[in-house]
């Protein structure tokens, strides 16, 4: 895979909002594994995070601090699922939108300033770690699809072996699992901009456990 597009978004958002669709009728304020958060709060957080992204992209690299967002963890979960699904959509349609400025679009990010490729990726780490973490709270594993989660790795964490397997790599480097006997970042982020803007080395706030 070349560059993430917004058929990739849809990807990992079919995966994430298949696993919430398909529990619909369970709590939603059980506890997600790992986080200070339940179901409801991280599925609002993936919504809310996808429809910034749209704005971020379609304003430009200067931060948009004017517009005010929110999706409301405590509606129905149909509701907040539906939000999901539709600003995933919508963000795929900004990423992938002709009339735009092309792949020389920017877009703001703290972690850099981002491409249309960059945020395709952000956005599915975000529904494919998000996703794994809410499923995990219902019991449930998931295994999305190698490729694309090779092509979100070597887009966000340039500096990480990617001849490891794909998705527990992927996990790991989110903080979410140790890999093998590497334990997991204490701290994370990503390569946000175009990867020929990458300096060759992890980023500060990148910081692996000390070892035993």
């Amino acid at each position: 895979m070349d560059t993430l597009r917004g058929i990739d978004v849809h990807r990992a958002a079919a995966l994430c909002t298949d696993v919430l669709r398909s529990r619909i009728d369970q709590s939603w304020e059980r506890p997600v594994p790992g986080l200070e958060l339940n179901v409801a709060q991280v599925a609002a957080h993936v919504a809310q995070v996808c429809l910034w992204y749209a704005i971020d992209l379609a304003t430009g690299p200067t931060e948009t601090s004017v517009v005010s967002l929110s999706t409301d963890p405590d509606a129905p979960p149909a509701d907040v699922l539906r939000s999901l699904g539709a600003h995933a959509a919508l963000l795929a349609a900004v990423i992938d939108d002709p009339t735009g400025d092309g792949p020389e679009r920017r877009g703001f990010h703290p972690f850099g300033t981002a491409d249309p490729a960059g945020f395709a990726a952000m956005a599915c780490d975000e529904l494919l770690v998000h996703g794994d973490d809410m499923a995990r709270a219902f019991g449930v594993d998931v295994e999305p699809p190698d490729d694309l989660c090779r092509a979100v790795l070597e887009r966000l964490f340039p500096w990480v072996d990617s001849s490891t397997p794909a998705w527990p790599t992927l996990r790991w480097a989110n903080g979410r699992a140790a890999l093998g006997d590497t334990p997991p970042p204490t701290r994370w982020s990503w390569h946000a901009a175009p990867l020929d803007e990458w300096d060759g080395r992890p980023p500060p706030l990148w910081q692996l456990a000390p070892e035993p």
